[in-house]
C-alpha cells in the first residue's frame, strides 16, 4: 500500500505491546506546540532532528522515568524530539507534520530509541514505509524474552542494556550503559528530621517503599515486615508510594487489611500515585528505603534513594548488587525472603545513627559512580556510532 494511502486509512499505528498483554493504538499528535523558541524553530524545521524518543505507554513506568530524565540532557547535545505522553520540559513534541518532514528529508538517518515492544514495532513499521530510521532498543528486563520480543530485537540496529545481568538475558550482543540519577533533582535533606516532621505523619523517622503496588515489587513483603517491626519501634512510620493498577486492586486491599488487622493503619500509609515533582521530597524525608522487588530490570528507585542520602535495604534483584555496597551504603538481602528483610530493616531501625551514616555513603557513591550525565554521554556515543553506520 502506498505510504500516503496507509496514513489516510490508519491515523494511528497498531502493534503488539507485550507488557500490556494485548494491543494498543498509538496516535501521532496533531497539536501545535508552543515551547522554547518554538523548540529551536522546530529543530530547524525538522532537518535537525537526530533522535526520536518514543514514549508510547500511557502508564508512568520506569521506562518513562528514564526517558524523562535523559531526554532534556540529550536535547542539549543533539536535535531531539519526543513522540507520545509525559513529555518533559525542554524537549520538542513530535507532531504529525514533523514526522512527515523527517520522511521527506530521507537522510541522514534519525535514531529511534525504543524501550518497549510497541516502540520497536512502530519503529520497524515506519522504517519499512520509508522513514530514514536507525533503531535502538534498551532492554532492562532480567527475564527470558518471548518469541515476539526476540523477533523484534533481532531487527534492531543496536541494543543497550543497563547492566551485565540484563545483557545476559539477550540472545545478541548489547552495549552496557548503567543508569544514572539526577543528583540535583534528588538532593539530601538539609534537616531530615524537620522534613519528616513537616509531613505531618506520626513518629520521628520514615521508611519508604516506592513503586507500583504489586507482588513483583514485593510490596507484600514490606507490609509484612512492617507489621512485625513497627509495634516495637514507635518512632517509625512506613510509607508506600506508587500506583495500584486495576488488576492489583484486590492485592492492595489485602495489604491494607493486613495493616488494619495489626492496628497499624495510621503507621503503614498508602499514598498512591503522587505528582512526579513531589517524589524527591519524600525521598528526602525518609531515613530508610526498602527495595523489595522479587525481580527487576534495574531499579531506578535505588539510585534515587542513594542520591537523596537514604540508607538502603535492598533485595538482590535488578542492579542492587552493583549499586549497593553491602554494609557501607546499605544492606542486601535475598529476594522474596521476608525474614531477612525484617532483620536487616530492624538493624537500622534500632540504630538510626548507623542508618544516617549509610545514607551519607550512599549519596557519595551516587555522586561518584552513577551520574546521569555519564549515562547520557555514553548513550550519545552509541547514537553517533549507529548513525554513522558503525558498531557502538
Amino acid at each position: 500500500m502506498p505510504r500516503a494511502a496507509f496514513l489516510r486509512r490508519c491515523p494511528g499505528l497498531l502493534s503488539l505491546d507485550e507488557s500490556a498483554a494485548g494491543y494498543a493504538a498509538v496516535t501521532v499528535s496533531y497539536s501545535r506546540p508552543k515551547d522554547a523558541a518554538t523548540d529551536r524553530s522546530r529543530v530547524n524545521r525538522c532537518g535537525g532532528i537526530e533522535v526520536i524518543i518514543p514514549n508510547l505507554n500511557w502508564r508512568y513506568s520506569g521506562g518513562t522515568a528514564t526517558n524523562q530524565a535523559i531526554a532534556p540532557r540529550l536535547a542539549r547535545m543533539m536535535g531531539l524530539a519526543w513522540l507520545g505522553a509525559n513529555r518533559p520540559n525542554g524537549v520538542m513534541r513530535l507532531t504529525f507534520g514533523d514526522l512527515m518532514r523527517v520522511y521527506a528529508r530521507r537522510t541522514p538517518p534519525v535514531v529511534w530509541h525504543a524501550r518497549r515492544n510497541i516502540e520497536m514495532a512502530v519503529g520497524l513499521l515506519l522504517k519499512f514505509l520509508g522513514w530514514p530510521l536507525v533503531l535502538i532498543f534498551t532492554s532492562a528486563g532480567q527475564r527470558r524474552k518471548t518469541i515476539t520480543t526476540r523477533w523484534l530485537i533481532d531487527r534492531m540496529d543496536a541494543v543497550i542494556a543497563p547492566s551485565a545481568a540484563s545483557a545476559s538475558f539477550l540472545h545478541r550482543p548489547a552495549v552496557v550503559v548503567p543508569h544514572g540519577v539526577d543528583l540535583v533533582r534528588y538532593p539530601p535533606a538539609a534537616d531530615r528530621a524537620a522534613d519528616w516532621a513537616a509531613s505531618g505523619l506520626p513518629g520521628r523517622y520514615g521508611i519508604g517503599c516506592f513503586g507500583r503496588v504489586r507482588p513483583q515489587k514485593g510490596t507484600d513483603l514490606f507490609v509484612t515486615a512492617m507489621c512485625r517491626l513497627l509495634p516495637r519501634y514507635p518512632d517509625f512510620t512506613a510509607v508506600v508510594i506508587g500506583e495500584t493498577t486495576w488488576e492489583q486492586r484486590a492485592f492492595a486491599a489485602r495489604l491494607k487489611a493486613q495493616a488494619a488487622a495489626a492496628g497499624l493503619s495510621d503507621r503503614i500509609l498508602f499514598l498512591g500515585v503522587l505528582p512526579a515533582e513531589e517524589v524527591p521530597r519524600w525521598f528526602a524525608r525518609i531515613s530508610i528505603y526498602a527495595f523489595t522487588s522479587r525481580n527487576e530490570g534495574f531499579g531506578l528507585t535505588l539510585l534515587e534513594a542513594m542520591a537523596a542520602g537514604v540508607a538502603l535495604v535492598a533485595a538482590r534483584a535488578g542492579a542492587a548488587e552493583i549499586v549497593v555496597v553491602d554494609g557501607a551504603t546499605g544492606l542486601l538481602v535475598p529476594p522474596g525472603d521476608v525474614d531477612a528483610l525484617a532483620s536487616a530493616l530492624e538493624s537500622l531501625m534500632r540504630d538510626p545513627a548507623t542508618a544516617a551514616g549509610m545514607g551519607g555513603g550512599a549519596r557519595a557513591r551516587a555522586d561518584a559512580e552513577f551520574s546521569i550525565d555519564a549515562e547520557v554521554a555514553r548513550i550519545v556515543e552509541v547514537y553517533r556510532a549507529v548513525r554513522s553506520g558503525g558498531h557502538p
